[in-house]
Protein backbone atom coordinates (compact mmCIF):
# COMPACT_ATOMS: atom_id res chain seq x y z
CA UNK A 1 0.00 0.00 0.00
CA UNK A 2 1.36 3.30 -1.38
CA UNK A 3 1.62 5.85 1.74
CA UNK A 4 2.78 9.65 1.16
CA UNK A 5 2.59 11.35 3.96
CA UNK A 6 3.37 15.28 4.47
CA UNK A 7 4.67 17.11 7.63
CA UNK A 8 6.16 20.34 8.34
CA UNK A 9 3.55 22.95 6.84
CA UNK A 10 2.02 26.17 9.17
CA UNK A 11 1.34 29.71 9.45
CA UNK A 12 4.75 31.83 8.99
CA UNK A 13 4.94 35.51 8.51
CA UNK A 14 5.83 36.85 4.60
CA UNK A 15 9.97 36.70 4.38
CA UNK A 16 10.09 33.91 6.42
CA UNK A 17 10.64 30.39 5.57
CA UNK A 18 9.23 26.39 5.93
CA UNK A 19 10.39 23.67 4.86
CA UNK A 20 7.72 20.56 3.84
CA UNK A 21 8.81 16.96 4.27
CA UNK A 22 7.06 13.91 2.56
CA UNK A 23 7.95 10.10 3.83
CA UNK A 24 7.16 7.47 1.25
CA UNK A 25 6.13 4.15 1.68
CA UNK A 26 4.96 0.88 -0.35
CA UNK A 27 7.28 2.39 -3.79
CA UNK A 28 9.90 1.93 -4.50
CA UNK A 29 11.29 5.51 -3.95
CA UNK A 30 14.87 5.91 -5.27
CA UNK A 31 13.41 5.15 -8.96
CA UNK A 32 10.75 7.42 -8.66
CA UNK A 33 9.98 10.74 -9.52
CA UNK A 34 8.25 13.03 -7.42
CA UNK A 35 6.79 16.49 -7.08
CA UNK A 36 4.96 19.16 -5.10
CA UNK A 37 1.83 20.66 -6.15
CA UNK A 38 -0.19 23.43 -4.57
CA UNK A 39 -3.96 23.92 -3.99
CA UNK A 40 -5.22 27.52 -3.11
CA UNK A 41 -9.33 28.29 -2.15
CA UNK A 42 -11.03 28.45 -5.42
CA UNK A 43 -8.33 28.02 -7.63
CA UNK A 44 -6.54 24.67 -9.56
CA UNK A 45 -3.95 22.28 -8.21
CA UNK A 46 -0.79 23.36 -9.30
CA UNK A 47 2.88 22.06 -9.94
CA UNK A 48 5.16 23.68 -7.51
CA UNK A 49 8.61 22.04 -8.08
CA UNK A 50 9.53 18.30 -9.46
CA UNK A 51 12.44 16.12 -9.18
CA UNK A 52 13.61 12.78 -11.05
CA UNK A 53 15.24 10.01 -9.54
CA UNK A 54 18.25 11.08 -11.18
CA UNK A 55 18.11 14.55 -9.08
CA UNK A 56 16.93 16.91 -11.93
CA UNK A 57 14.52 19.82 -10.70
CA UNK A 58 12.19 21.98 -12.22
CA UNK A 59 10.00 24.76 -10.88
CA UNK A 60 7.09 26.68 -11.36
CA UNK A 61 7.90 30.05 -12.43
CA UNK A 62 6.31 32.05 -9.61
CA UNK A 63 8.61 29.88 -6.81
CA UNK A 64 12.24 29.79 -8.50
CA UNK A 65 15.14 31.34 -6.59
CA UNK A 66 12.75 30.81 -3.62
CA UNK A 67 11.96 27.34 -3.12
CA UNK A 68 14.45 24.12 -3.23
CA UNK A 69 12.99 21.10 -3.85
CA UNK A 70 15.28 17.93 -2.52
CA UNK A 71 14.95 13.99 -1.91
CA UNK A 72 16.58 11.67 0.68
CA UNK A 73 16.38 8.18 -1.24
CA UNK A 74 17.69 6.34 2.60
CA UNK A 75 14.83 8.19 4.12
CA UNK A 76 12.09 7.67 1.47
CA UNK A 77 11.40 11.66 1.98
CA UNK A 78 11.22 14.37 -0.18
CA UNK A 79 11.73 18.10 1.05
CA UNK A 80 10.54 21.29 -0.38
CA UNK A 81 12.49 24.24 1.50
CA UNK A 82 10.54 27.41 1.31
CA UNK A 83 12.13 30.98 1.57
CA UNK A 84 10.80 34.71 1.55
CA UNK A 85 7.53 33.44 1.55
CA UNK A 86 4.85 35.36 0.34
CA UNK A 87 0.97 35.93 1.29
CA UNK A 88 0.17 34.40 -2.20
CA UNK A 89 1.97 31.38 -1.29
CA UNK A 90 -1.07 30.24 0.80
CA UNK A 91 -2.10 26.64 0.01
CA UNK A 92 -2.58 23.17 0.87
CA UNK A 93 0.73 21.77 -0.43
CA UNK A 94 0.70 17.81 -1.61
CA UNK A 95 2.93 15.26 -1.76
CA UNK A 96 2.60 13.17 -4.94
CA UNK A 97 5.02 9.74 -6.68
CA UNK A 98 2.84 9.63 -9.67
CA UNK A 99 0.26 7.37 -11.07
CA UNK A 100 -2.49 8.75 -8.95
CA UNK A 101 -0.40 8.80 -5.61
CA UNK A 102 -0.77 12.08 -3.60
CA UNK A 103 -0.65 12.63 -0.21
CA UNK A 104 -3.00 14.42 2.39
CA UNK A 105 -2.05 17.50 1.95
CA UNK A 106 -0.46 20.11 4.29
CA UNK A 107 -1.91 23.52 4.95
CA UNK A 108 0.84 26.35 4.49
CA UNK A 109 -0.40 30.13 5.05
CA UNK A 110 1.62 33.38 4.74
CA UNK A 111 0.37 36.30 7.00
CA UNK A 112 1.05 39.90 5.20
Amino acid sequence: QVQLVESGGGLVQAGGSLRLSCAASGIIFKFRAMAWYRQAPGKQRELVAGITSGDNTNYADSVKGRFTISRDNARNTVYLQMNSLKPEDTAVYYCTAGAGYWGQGTQVTVSS
